[in-house]
């Protein structure tokens, strides 16, 4: 309604323009407009627009309009029709006719007569608007002239909006006036306006609340002032001092828009309080009013600003940042413009540190405003390629290998903790999805330039970014695009760095070949050249042996055709061994990895190749006794065949090494096909479609590792009971040695007896032969006792094994448990025994 009422002032305004000096007239033509727009006027008559346009017709017709009148009206009606913007057509015709129909007859408004059109040129003078008669008017003065009439007698006049009008202006800059101060207490954080009165003049309640209401934006001024010179210290951060950059902007508009209004203020009149000509002034000057109406599009920035203000002093960084942007979801268009504007300035540094780290992997952010920080007690360290050194990956000893990780300085940690994500400083509109790959784009970039030393290709991608613009917040689609191209181009590099520069592949298809034991013919040497000497102590073994046989072994298998970087890496060492242990118990594979290796392959995950090796090299160990236990069993049957009572024991020794030859050949067939090899190939896929960066990576070959250590070693989910299907395994293991170790004192008495009958024959026919020297440790009981128990104690082994694999929540174990008693054996066997003792 205010809209309105300032519309038909300024409506009478232009059209009368006596109304500027005479105020009743204005305000009896602005009441009669008023009346007419609150009338029904045209409610009663029909709105359809062709009984409209009829009825005008006819009027056409019958008023003294030209003879094409109606043809006109027509083809104006239907360019009208077709118009889309107006949505009132038919209530238009019936004001325009409305119009056309009320007669032309003079009137004595002022009103009416200002809507007149002009007339024609004639010799009768025509009257001006003031002399048109005026209504009558009551008798007696108004109730203001009587209240001004009072004041006057009283002495208690109104003091002059222009002393009212200086001191509000000082109040919008903080500053206390004459007739209006600042007061603020100690025990009160807001300062309180006190008016100052005398016994002359007094202050009338709106126009203190009008200048309480103007003190606002004072107010605000004055808090923002402050923060802005506050904050003038180097311990600022950069976006903080981009805030009180853009603020100091703002706050010279508001200079400047000062200085406008005292200068408008100077341009009204100083007149006497109770003046005829206060009205004039108020047309012509600045007031109080229009004063508010100056400062109303203020009052909302300097709220906004304060807002901004108060966020600053708890938050800092990228979390300032958010509380900014957190405005731009508003209904308001002004505070979502003002909001953009602000965060346009605001995020200037952002992007500066943001561009720096995206397309250089540079991270310079001195007062921790990014969403990426660095940790300082690895801030120092940088890759350090060994090729650079004498000697090459020779000079790396294992005293200065493990000197390096146990400084901190391993691949893996640096690329793990050396940079850190900060969830609570990423801006929301970047989101955490593209927060994380400028996260990983910087890493990579950082990590392609110190620890693969690879400078000149960042060095070039960020001569290139520079020329395809910069970062803005005003552009979030570019920012978008920028991130996805620079983090698959990191991404690609780094492959392309890992898999051509480094060779990569070839060290995991060593490791495949030699821990994981995939070279057969490399295995098969190793373990017949060291079979003798890993038999004996642990403590009478050394290491420069142990290397010579290795590279013995490289050399006469398949492996001398791998590269010589590779077979450099290889090398045969012993664990930590306690009295007692044997060299099998202690024997190990190593494969020496540098930076940036080592961020693959780190600690951990060697560690966890060494695991499993030492499981396949027991199980290789097992294979090799079962191979020559069942050559000499097979030799026994043509020596122990002139034996009749030992033949019985040598066909129970053959079923029972059967059985384990079977489970340990499906064990194998079980580790090397079904998870080894099914494991290297989705590894080998995933570097063949080269999607991801150093993190994807890592899990894949995590995933790789854990996926072998997890199936090979039959660990199981249960809590506390992890190993427990690998322990059981391993006494198997050591149940089949020793089974072995029976067998062979069996094949000793075996010859003993045998050529005890051969020197008794001899010996009948009269011939002399010399008596052998075996000596028998175990009587045929004992050795028969230990063949049975032995057997017996496999058998319930395999029994527990397959029931645990049959449960197992792993489908490959389960399958497994399958193939070790595919026809149901060591089941059904389990199902007699518990029969056999249900009869008994």
């Amino acid at each position: 309604m205010r809209d309105v009422s300032a519309s038909i002032e300024s409506l009478v305004t232009s059209l009368v323009p006596q109304t500027q000096s005479n105020s009743r007239l204005k305000e009896e033509l602005i009441a009669h407009c008023k009346d007419i727009l609150a009338s029904n006027i045209g409610t009663a008559h029909e709105n359809d627009t062709g009984h409209l346009a009829a009825q005008i017709k006819r009027h056409l017709l019958q008023s003294e309009s030209p003879s094409n009148a109606s043809l006109k009206f027509t083809n104006l009606l239907s360019r009208l029709l077709d118009q889309p913007v107006l949505s009132r057509k038919p209530e238009s015709l019936l004001f325009l006719y409305s119009l056309a129909s009320s007669p032309r007859q003079p009137t004595s408004s002022p009103f009416l007569a200002s809507l007149q059109a002009p007339l024609r040129p004639s010799t009768t003078p025509t009257t001006s608007p003031t002399d048109l008669p005026r209504s009558p008017q009551p008798k007696g003065n108004s109730k203001a002239e009587i209240l001004r009439e009072y004041r006057a007698r009283t002495g208690r006049h109104h003091l002059p909006e222009q002393l009212l009008l200086r001191d509000t202006l000082y109040l919008l800059q903080g500053i206390s006036g004459k007739y209006v101060h600042l007061s603020l207490s100690d025990n009160e954080a807001q300062p309180k306006l006190v008016f100052v009165e005398d016994s002359k003049y007094i202050i009338p309640p709106s126009t203190k609340s009008l200048i309480h209401r103007l003190s606002e934006v004072g107010h605000l001024y004055a808090r923002i002032a402050a923060f802005v010179s506050t904050q003038d210290r180097p311990s600022v951060g950069m976006i903080e001092q981009s805030l009180c950059h853009h603020l100091q902007t703002l706050l010279t508009e508001y200079y400047r828009l000062i200085a406008v209004l005292e200068s408008q203020m100077g341009n009204a009149p100083n007149s006497a309080p109770g003046s005829q000509s206060d009205s004039v002034g108020e047309e012509t000057g600045l007031t109080l009013k229009r004063l508010d109406v100056w400062i109303t599009e203020w009052r909302l920035r300097m709220r906004m600003m304060s807002v901004c203000v108060e966020g600053a002093h708890d938050a800092q960084g990228g979390a300032l940042v958010n509380l900014i942007h957190s405005y731009t979801d508003n209904g308001d268009p002004f505070v979502r413009k003002f909001t953009d504007q602000l965060l346009e300035e605001v995020s200037t540094p952002f992007f500066n540190t943001l561009h720096k780290w995206l397309f250089s992997g540079e991270l310079y952010d001195p007062h921790s405003e990014f969403f990426v920080s660095v940790d300082p007690s690895l801030a120092h360290l940088q890759g350090l390629h060994p090729s650079s050194l004498a000697g090459g990956i020779d000079a790396f000893g294992e005293d200065s290998v493990s000197a390096d990780r146990g400084d901190g300085g391993g691949g893996l940690r640096v690329w793990e903790a050396k940079y850190h994500f900060r969830k609570e400083m990423l801006p929301m509109f970047v989101g955490e999805n593209f927060g994380r790959k400028i996260f990983s784009t910087g890493k990579s970039l950082n990590f392609i330039r110190y620890s693969c030393h690879d400078s000149d290709w960042v060095a070039t991608r960020e001569k290139m970014s520079n020329t395809g613009g910069i970062l803005k917040y005003s552009d979030i689609a570019g920012l978008e695009r920028s991130i996805d191209s620079a983090y698959n181009t990191a991404s690609a590099r780094l492959f392309e760095v890992f898999t051509e520069k480094f060779r990569l592949l070839d060290h995991l298809s060593a490791l495949k070949h030699y821990l994981l034991l995939g070279y057969g013919d490399f295995a098969e040497q190793l373990m017949e050249s060291l079979g003798p000497s890993l038999a004996r102590p642990a403590n009478t073994l050394y290491r420069h042996n142990l290397t010579a046989t290795l590279e013995t072994a490289i050399r006469t298998s398949s492996a001398q055709n791998d590269p010589p970087d590779v077979l450099r890496r290889l090398d045969a060492r012993m664990l930590e061994y306690t009295h007692g242990e044997l060299g099998w118990d202690v024997f190990t594979l190593e494969y020496k990895v540098d930076a940036p290796l080592d961020t693959l392959l780190d600690p951990g995950s060697l560690e966890k190749y060494k695991r499993v090796f030492a499981h396949l090299w027991a199980m290789k160990r097992v294979e090799g006794a079962l191979s020559s236990g069942w050559m000499r069993v097979a030799g026994a049957g043509r020596v122990g065949g002139r034996l009749e009572e030992l033949e019985y024991d040598w066909h129970q020794i053959r079923i029972t090494t059967s059985e384990m030859i079977h489970f340990i050949r499906q064990m194998q067939a079980y580790t090397q096909l079904e998870v080894i090899e099914c494991s290297w190939k989705a590894l080998i896929e995933f570097f063949a479609r080269r999607e991801g960066d150093l993190d994807a990576m890592i899990d894949a070959h995590q995933s790789y590792l854990d996926r072998m250590v997890k199936k090979v070693l039959l660990i199981s989910p249960k809590a506390g009971r992890e190993e427990s299907l690998l322990t059981q395994v391993r006494e198997v293991f050591s149940t089949i040695l020793q089974f072995r170790e029976a067998i062979d004192n069996f094949y000793n008495y075996t010859l003993s007896e045998s050529a005890r009958l051969d020197q008794a024959r001899d010996a009948a026919r009269g011939v002399y032969t010399a008596p052998t020297s075996l000596a028998h440790t175990q009587s045929l009981s004992q050795i028969r006792k230990l063949l049975r128990e032995y057997s017996t104690a496999f058998s319930e082994r395999m029994q527990a094994i397959v029931q645990a694999l049959q449960s197992h929540p792993d489908l490959d174990c389960r399958f497994l448990g399958i193939r070790l008693s595919f026809s149901e054996f060591y089941r059904s066997k389990k199902d007699r025994e518990v029969l056999a003792m249900q009869r008994s």
